[in-house]
C-alpha cells in the first residue's frame, strides 16, 4: 500500500471531509481513501469517451482562432 501526504489542504475541504466521515461513522483517513478511490475509478478510455460526448453536444465553432488573435492585436 502507498502512503501520500497532502500539504496545504484548504481548511474548508478538510472540514467537509471531517463532516462526511462523521456522517458515515468512519475515520477521516478512511473517508479520504473512499473519496480518492471513487474519484479515480475511470479509465483513460472512459474519460476520453466522456469528453467526446461533451464535445459532440457543442455546436461547431465558426470563429478562427487566428482571426481572434489578429483582432485582439489590432485593438
Amino acid at each position: 500500500m502507498a502512503t501520500i501526504t497532502i500539504r496545504n489542504l484548504d481548511d474548508e475541504v478538510a472540514e467537509r471531509l471531517r463532516l462526511q466521515a462523521r456522517l458515515r461513522g468512519v475515520s477521516v483517513e478512511q473517508e479520504a481513501r473512499r473519496v480518492l478511490a471513487e474519484g479515480t475509478r475511470w479509465t483513460r478510455r472512459e474519460i476520453a469517451a466522456q469528453a467526446a460526448a461533451i464535445r459532440a453536444r457543442q455546436p461547431p465553432s465558426r470563429v478562427s482562432s487566428v482571426d481572434l488573435i489578429r483582432e485582439d492585436r489590432d485593438r
